[in-house]
Parts: structure tokens; C-alpha cells; sequence
């Protein structure tokens, strides 16, 4: 066993060297995130948090032709004040991805950046770009003109005898008419057992999925604004822990709004329903009613270089949190060809 954990790297060595060698072009880049996050959320007995440190992301890809990409790399995370030096902070960055027509396909080890930080806070939380910045599993996006689609499923845990087979998987999409967009966003959470000495895992599986439509209109051009877009619809969930209790059913309205002038922004987000124990959502979305308000500046915006500092009120019945974001990111990289 030992000698063929050796062997891996060797034959990644080999591969990459056979790649490099047949492809037209390489490049390299880097992503650069800096974060500082305070969260006050003593007010609504939820959790308090301060989230501060840096990650670097460097890749290097090859360019088979104009469609096939092959990418490796790494993700470090190191958080101020930590003093650990376990490997638990590294993320290893292996993908391939497909570019033709629109089409856009990923399997491996792929930055979760770009491809769903477009989630609502209420599916995703915005938690998971700071402890989870990789997908691991496959998704696949078509893009045309105005519309876009796209499917994925990111493993979370693999099964062993002592973890949990778990995965995510999910849908988005959003399609454009004239002002006027509908846009769509689904996620299921799988939660199995383990592997045991009598195969059976004593632990109930659980489903946790969730749905959400809403429609929008993008009324910029109609503004002085350099942005300006508002958007609501309906959020359910389906949650049921198998052989304990059937499906829950809770739902409810939220609306959200933007608004950009310059180097300031306002965002608005209003929930309204049945509390949502979404496991991977925002905690404050378990409220039957909540607000959140965020007033916000980009101070540094230049090639590849963005900056955002965040001031955040979270209004549930009784209470009121706050929360302070800065984050900076800092996206280089370039590509060469290869003489042939």
C-alpha cells in the first residue's frame, strides 16, 4: 500500500509531463482572497464569529486545442492567529474542463468562485467560500445569448466506516427578456450512512432539498443608477429524515434588491414564511421573518484587482445583528504559446 501511495505522484509527474507536451498552449494563474469578517450575532442567540485570513490559488493549465483544458494546482488557506501546520488547510486543484459552443463541463477538484457564488444566501451560505472553495464532483453550464443553465453535484463526504456518504447536487438557471428575467435555483443534500462491520449503518438517511423561483426586472436603463435591479418569488423546502419523520414541506416569499452608483451599493434582502432549515443555508433564514441590509463600497477596482468593504444589519422579530466584511481579491495569470 505504501509503495503505490508513492507511486501516485510519479505518475501524476508522468502526466503532466505526456500533457505538456502535446498541448499548444500553457498558462498559470493565481487567485488571491484576503478576508476579514466580524459577525455580532450575540442579539438572536445565533453564532458569533470573527473569519479572518488569506487563501492563494495558483494553477497551471494546459491547452490541448481551443476546447479541452487541463488544470492542477493548489488551495491554501491560512487563518490570522492560527498555529497550526497540519495539511488540513491545503486543497489540492486537479481539473478538466471543456469549452465549445456555449458549453461549458468541469470534472475534478474546480474553484467553487464563478460558478455558484451566484447562489442566494439562503441556499448556499456565504460561509462555504472561505472553508470549502473547491467543488468536488462535476457541473456542467450552457450559456447562449440570454439564457443560461446549468447542473452539478459536489461529493462532500465520501463513505467510509467511520464518515458518511454525503453530496450536494444541484440546479440554476436564469433566462433574460428584454428588463424582464426568470431565473430558478435547486439544491438537494444527501446525508447516508457509513460502512460498517455488519454493513448496516444504524444512523437515518436524510434528504434536504430546496426550491426557489423568482422573477425580476434589471430597470438600469431607466435609472441614473449604474445598477439597479429587483427581483422576487417563492421558496420551499423538502426535508425528511427517513424512518424518524416525512417530509416537512415549509416555504415562503423572498425579494431581493440592488442598487450600484459608482463605488457604493445598497443590497436588500426580505424573507417571509415558514422558518427553512436549509443545511447549508443561512442560519437567519430559519426566522419566519428577516431582513438583511447591506451598505457597501469597492474602494480598489483595477485589472484583475477587487476590493469590497461590506456593513451588514440582519433584522429578525426582537432583534437586530450586524456584521463587517472587507475582502479583497486579486485575479493574475497569463498564457503562452507553444512553438510547434
Amino acid at each position: 500500500m505504501i509503495a503505490a501511495s508513492r507511486r501516485i505522484p510519479v505518475l501524476f509527474a508522468v502526466l503532466l509531463a505526456f500533457t505538456a507536451a502535446h498541448a499548444q498552449d500553457i498558462g498559470w494563474n493565481v487567485d488571491f482572497h484576503g478576508f476579514a469578517d466580524n459577525r455580532e450575532y450575540a442579539h438572536s442567540d445565533r453564532y458569533s464569529q470573527s473569519i479572518l485570513g488569506i487563501r492563494i490559488a495558483p494553477e497551471i493549465y494546459f491547452s490541448l486545442d481551443s476546447s479541452h483544458f487541463l488544470h492542477t494546482g493548489i488551495n491554501y488557506l491560512h487563518e490570522f492567529g492560527s498555529r497550526s501546520t497540519s495539511d488540513g488547510n491545503v486543497s489540492p486543484t486537479v481539473y478538466y474542463n471543456y469549452k465549445r459552443q456555449g458549453h461549458d463541463f468541469f470534472i475534478g477538484m474546480f474553484p467553487r468562485s464563478g460558478l455558484l457564488t451566484g447562489y442566494h444566501r439562503a441556499i448556499l451560505n456565504d460561509t462555504l467560500q472561505y472553508y470549502r472553495p473547491n467543488v468536488e464532483g462535476l457541473l456542467w453550464r450552457y450559456t447562449r445569448k440570454a439564457f443560461r443553465q446549468q447542473l452539478w453535484i459536489d461529493w462532500t463526504s465520501r463513505q467510509t466506516e467511520t464518515e458518511r456518504e454525503q453530496f450536494l447536487v444541484g440546479a440554476s438557471g436564469r433566462a433574460n427578456i428584454g428588463i424582464a428575467h426568470v431565473s430558478h435555483q435547486i439544491t438537494l443534500w444527501h446525508n447516508a450512512g457509513s460502512k460498517s462491520a455488519a454493513g448496516v449503518d444504524s444512523r437515518p438517511i436524510r434528504d434536504n432539498g430546496v426550491a426557489m423561483v423568482k422573477l425580476g426586472a434589471d430597470l438600469t436603463h431607466l435609472s441614473f443608477l449604474d445598477s439597479l435591479d429587483i427581483s422576487g418569488g417563492g421558496i420551499v423546502v423538502f426535508d425528511r429524515l427517513r424512518g424518524v419523520y416525512n417530509w416537512h414541506i415549509p416555504k415562503g416569499f423572498i425579494a431581493d434588491l440592488y442598487a450600484e452608483y459608482r463605488k457604493f451599493f445598497v443590497a436588500n434582502s426580505f424573507y417571509s414564511g415558514e422558518s427553512l432549515p436549509i443545511v447549508y443555508g443561512d442560519r437567519f433564514y430559519t426566522s419566519n421573518r428577516y431582513n438583511r441590509l447591506d451598505i457597501g463600497w469597492k474602494p480598489l477596482q483595477y485589472k484583475g484587482l477587487e476590493s469590497q468593504f461590506t456593513l451588514s444589519f440582519h433584522f429578525t422579530p426582537g432583534a437586530v445583528d450586524n456584521q463587517q466584511q472587507f475582502t479583497l481579491r486579486y485575479r493574475i495569470g497569463r498564457l503562452y504559446a507553444i512553438p510547434q
